[in-house]
């Protein structure tokens, strides 16, 4: 292997995350996600796997397009309830040393100047641990819950996000010099107002004249992540993403998105690989390939049908309650499922025609990823081959049970790929970006964030708003 392969586990502050239903398994566990240990238990045992981090998904409203309600998704436990990500990672900074976390929040419902102080806090308390997964939202009742109608038109969101992010690398890297806080007890200074500057953004969405109000944590701006598959998303993601995540059915699939993710990072100034890509994937393990083989029967056994529906409803923006069960889905009028379904359809040898039927199977463990089945040792196999025929640099692990499927990935699947020389369990010091890059805390000369810096050819000092003026 030119690069090891890498691990990110997928979970979210909720009982369903990724494959509905399975929270009825007697060894599942995701219904004690309201407790602190069961985030303190699995962060301990994902640091034990070598694992990059724990990405945290999240959402502010219900899946409600799946029969115009979110009955079946309270019913389901489908994303529904749903806690906040970011209280959950203190606790587990604290147990672990090394493990990053990559949270997730909007962009569109938190004015940007509390939520830097937020991030900072916790770049601080994790020692340069925190990452931030940057969304736009998706979900029209999230916007209804924040008193709008719907949610901004797609590529609307990404306009207003660019201005967020303007506003946020403003405060995390422009406002405060490296030496700025001096500590100094003889002269009474804790920090030097002439190097801390004021920002001065006026810009369409946002008039922000002040000061950053925390001192520059260890990374300054948490390591960016996205998800962004759509053209207007993988330019946004190019511009500013550190990690991107992806979903793809096939591994031909994934070598295109892949390919593409990469030309657009060298268009926007960046190396092909200033990124790293991580492509949604669920392993069900074991250490022969027949006991692996049970097991997925039997999580199958307990996947809901409406459950997945109400995800893949949710996901492509169709009502598929519409629909029988056995309706072929070139029946089903929408652009985005079409889409959808037509890269799903390539993932079966045959070519058949799928049925509505078939997207409740597909997502009933694992959500829009696939799901590898077999021995440690078939799995580590498995993983190489999508690694080398994709250039993707690995994998964000969703989980049937949890922590089950995690534990299974640590003990069955990572010992095989360490013994194939395509996986390191240990870890490089310091903070998550220097863990995933070798290159340091900061962000990179070449990042869009980086051009904000204090002296940065995107510099907007405006320290006359000192003596009242407002910046304009």
């Amino acid at each position: 292997m030119s690069r090891p392969i890498r691990f990110n586990a997928f979970d979210m502050n909720c009982v369903a995350h990724q494959s509905p239903g399975l929270w009825r398994h007697p060894q599942d566990r995701s219904w004690d996600y309201t407790t602190i240990d069961y985030w303190v238990e699995l962060a301990r045992l994902l640091e034990t796997g070598g694992f990059d981090g724990l990405f945290i998904a999240d959402v502010l409203g219900t899946y409600d397009v799946y029969a115009g309600t979110d009955e079946a998704a309270i019913r389901q436990g489908a994303q529904t309830p749903v806690n906040d990500p970011l209280l959950l990672v203190s606790a587990m900074a604290h147990a672990t040393e090394n493990l990053g976390f990559g949270i997730t929040t909007g962009t569109g419902f938190e004015h940007p100047v509390p939520f830097a102080r937020r991030m900072s806090t916790l770049d601080h308390l994790t020692r340069g641990r925190i990452g931030w997964n940057v969304v736009t939202g998706y979900l029209p009742s999230a916007a209804r819950n924040m008193g709008e109608t719907d949610q901004l038109a797609h590529d609307a969101r990404y306009d207003h996000a660019d201005e967020y992010l303007e506003v946020l690398y403003k405060l995390w890297e422009g406002s405060w010099e490296d030496d700025a806080v001096r500590r100094d007890r003889e002269a009474g200074v804790f920090a030097d107002p002439a190097k801390v500057h004021h920002i001065g953004h006026r810009g369409e969405h946002y008039s922000v004249p002040g000061i950053h109000v925390s001192e520059p944590s260890p990374q300054r701006s948490p390591v960016i992540y996205q998800a962004g598959a759509s053209p207007r998303g993988m330019a946004f993601a190019a511009g500013n993403a550190e990690a991107i995540f992806v979903a793809a059915p096939t591994k031909e699939i994934l070598r295109s998105v892949v390919g593409k993710i990469r030309a657009e990072l060298v268009a926007a100034g960046r190396g092909a690989h200033d990124a790293r890509i991580y492509t949604l994937l669920t392993i069900i393990t074991d250490a022969t390939e027949g006991a692996a083989q049970a097991k997925a029967a039997e999580y199958r056994s307990y996947a809901s049908d409406e459950g997945a529906l109400v995800f893949m409803s949710g996901w492509m923006g169709i009502d598929l309650s519409a629909y029988d069960l056995d309706e072929p889905i070139g029946n089903v009028e929408s652009n985005a499922i079409q889409s959808a379904v037509a890269a799903f359809s390539q993932a079966d040898p045959d070519g058949k025609e799928w049925t509505v039927r078939d997207i409740a199977a597909w997502g009933g463990i694992g959500g829009m990823g696939p799901v590898l089945v077999g021995s440690g040792a078939s799995i580590a196999q498995q993983l190489e081959e999508w690694v080398a025929e994709t250039d993707v640099d690995g994998f964000n692990l969703a989980y049937a049970v949890t922590p089950g499927t995690f534990a299974d990935v640590v003990e069955h699947v990572v010992p095989e790929l360490e013994k194939r020389g395509s996986y390191e369990r240990g870890y490089a010091p310091g903070t998550l970006r220097n863990k995933l890059f070798g290159r340091g805390d900061r962000l990179p000369d070449n990042h869009r964030g980086a051009t904000y810096r204090v002296g940065g050819i995107n510099s907007t000092i405006d320290d006359s708003v000192r003596s009242g003026v407002t910046a304009s």
